[in-house]
């Protein structure tokens, strides 16, 4: 993920919800959400990106203050028309949630 990416993140988050992964690797936890997000199965109707925050830590800032979130790691950002419409972070990270708040984003439209 790039600095420009950020802002194409929030324009492409009009036509379909963007997910922003939040990752380190120095972080035990954050390892185990990986693995776990890894092993299911994405829903179909979102893009995702994926953030180093040990190699990028000032773009995760910006990610954070872009769509109005406290920086945590790992996290997981659900982007829908210009702005979060949900975060959640380390055990509470879950492919069945994500799923959830895209469906409700995608009932909302």
């Amino acid at each position: 993920m790039t600095e420009p990416m950020i802002e194409e993140i929030r324009t492409h988050s009009f036509q379909r919800p963007q997910v922003i992964f939040k990752h380190s690797t120095r972080c035990g936890t954050s390892g185990m959400v990986k693995n776990r997000l890894e092993k299911a199965t994405e829903p179909g109707k979102a893009e995702f990106y994926f953030l180093d925050v040990i190699r990028s830590r000032s773009l995760s800032d910006q990610v954070a203050a872009t769509f109005h979130v406290r920086h945590e790691s790992p996290q997981i950002l659900v982007i829908r028309q210009g702005i979060c419409i949900y975060h959640e972070s380390h055990f509470g990270i879950d492919m069945e949630s994500i799923r959830a708040n895209l469906d409700t984003a995608e009932s909302a439209r």
